[in-house]
């Protein structure tokens, strides 16, 4: 039997993922994982209509704030049953992995991989603005005036050679809203029913680091989030949030980087939590099903967590596996250990893409362009999110 498995795994984590899949398949001679891997902005174009026709894949990995879409269309099935003493064990996966899966009260998907976002810092930047290259910001005071000593404008054209922090606006993981939560605000509540871009919270984080970067140049407008990791990774960015998944691309441009927790904001010490989840088409019944959940039950196993984390840099998905199992590779406890202080984005909102790309996104940039008051901006914004929340109830 074979199952048709798609994902969007084209980074440095690629060789990892294929080598759990060339493991498995080796492992048995009943099942054969057929796995295609493509950039995800192709892998979320053909998805939706290829399950539609049943040319699809079996197996879909992706965000898992990505499953409430796809889970109401019923293109994918509840995964409930993967999960017990024969399949998944959950008391041995991270919890808000498991739970972020789940949408009205069923579970779509099995965890694939988790992760928060750190804090990544140039020591030699940090060395060169006489900054202590051992000690990142604690806070949003010393955030913002570290952010603006590393900022670097020699010729004073109003644009700098080199800035303090590499933060995207769009196309990315989720960097502003970590901001917002810091400072007890957001872009929807945690319950996903409730805007809330135009909570006073918001409001005063949004301007307070929509000023720096548009008064203090600390960083440019409009980055993608490959921009973001390509200013940093090129030494023109000294300070970046971002995931595992850049140690490998950063250590090979010979930064010499630290890694710590996000600074605390006003009201939180809070980073992103995220994972990538399996998911299985609604059209794999029977053997098919049986098998899935077979493939992701050894995925979840101590021995291939133990691969996953040393060759991929991410986090095990398992709560049970020992500092000793994991040591060779130094980053992946680091972006394990703060997953009590993590926050999933959207998490069950069934209209991601709706709200986080065509509304919070273009609203955000349009505040850092100067195209509007962030209290106007965001104000509108709101309603429209809103607006979206309620036609999904």
């Amino acid at each position: 039997m074979t199952l048709k498995f798609w994902n969007g795994f084209t980074g440095p984590d690629r060789a990892a993922v294929e080598g759990i899949v060339k493991k498995y398949n080796a492992s048995q001679n009943k099942v054969r994982i057929d796995m295609e891997i493509m950039p995800w902005d192709v892998f979320f174009e053909k998805l939706l209509p290829s399950l539609g026709s049943g040319t699809g894949p079996d197996i879909a990995a992706m965000d898992t704030a990505q499953i409430p879409q796809y889970a109401a269309r019923n293109v994918f099935q509840p995964l409930d049953d993967a999960y017990g003493p024969q399949g998944v064990d959950p008391n041995a996966l991270v919890r808000s992995a498991v739970d972020a899966t789940s949408f009205k009260g069923k579970k779509y998907g099995v965890p694939m991989n988790f992760t928060t976002l750190k804090l990544y810092w140039n020591k030699d930047m940090f060395r060169a603005a006489g900054l202590d290259p051992e000690k990142p910001p604690a806070d949003w005071d010393e955030f913002g005036s570290y952010a603006k000593k590393l900022t670097k404008d020699d010729d004073g054209d109003g644009k700098p050679e080199q800035y303090g922090l590499a933060i995207a606006d769009h196309a990315t993981i989720a960097m502003w809203p970590i901001l917002f939560w810091q400072n007890g605000g957001g872009v929807v509540s945690e319950d996903g029913r409730t805007a809330t871009l135009d909570d006073p919270a918001t409001i005063e984080a949004a301007r307070h680091w929509a000023d720096l970067i548009t008064k203090d140049k600390i960083a440019p407008i409009g980055l993608g989030g490959a921009d973001a990791d390509k200013l940093f990774q090129s030494k023109k960015a000294a300070m970046e949030i971002v995931g595992p998944w850049m140690t490998t691309g950063f250590k090979q441009a010979g930064i010499d980087f630290g890694i710590a927790m996000p600074p605390a904001g006003p009201k939180a010490q809070v980073t992103l939590g995220t994972s990538v989840a399996f998911t299985l088409s609604a059209r794999a019944v029977g053997a098919k099903k049986q098998a899935a959940e077979n493939f992701f039950a050894y995925w979840n196993s101590k021995e291939s967590q133990t691969y996953w984390s040393v060759n991929s840099g991410f986090p095990p998905n398992r709560t049970d596996l020992t500092a000793d199992a994991l040591k060779g590779n130094p980053y992946s406890a680091l972006f394990g250990q703060d997953a009590d202080k993590s926050r999933f984005y959207l998490a069950g909102v069934q209209e991601f893409q709706k709200v986080n790309e065509t509304i919070f996104e273009p609203a955000l940039q349009r505040v850092l362009n100067g195209k509007g008051d962030v209290e106007q901006v965001f104000g509108q914004a709101d309603k429209d999110i809103q607006t979206v929340l309620d036609s999904a109830q």
